[in-house]
């Protein structure tokens, strides 16, 4: 599994993002929208309705990597603020890839024991 973090500081781009868009659409969107610089060096992910696939957009100092993911049993638990873009720290992007909140309850943490 590719661990996003070791790319940089990962944003989660909270809501439901159309996940037809492409490249320049999600780089416009978080330079317009949420005023942070796409070619920052950092990741952004995005998440569609069904919250069973997600795009992390990565810019490499040369080019853009759009990286696509479905996962075929399970959903991620995405925050539904649409105006929101949040920093992760790598355990959050830990416990998303794995389903769990990035805010997590208490339920969520006892399950958490494992680590």
């Amino acid at each position: 599994m590719i661990n996003l973090y070791d790319l940089g500081q990962v944003y989660i781009v909270c809501g439901k993002t159309d996940m037809r868009k492409g490249i320049d659409t999600l780089a416009y969107l978080v330079k317009e929208k949420f005023e942070l610089d796409p070619f920052s060096g950092r990741v952004f992910l995005f998440c569609g309705g069904k919250q069973d696939r997600f795009k992390a957009l990565y810019w490499d100092g040369q080019g853009y990597w759009l990286l696509y993911k479905r996962f075929e049993n399970g959903k991620m638990n995405w925050p539904k603020n649409q105006d929101e873009v949040k920093a992760l720290t790598s355990e959050q992007v830990d416990w998303l890839m794995q389903g769990f909140s990035i805010t997590p309850k208490i339920n969520d943490a006892k399950a958490r024991n494992f680590y």
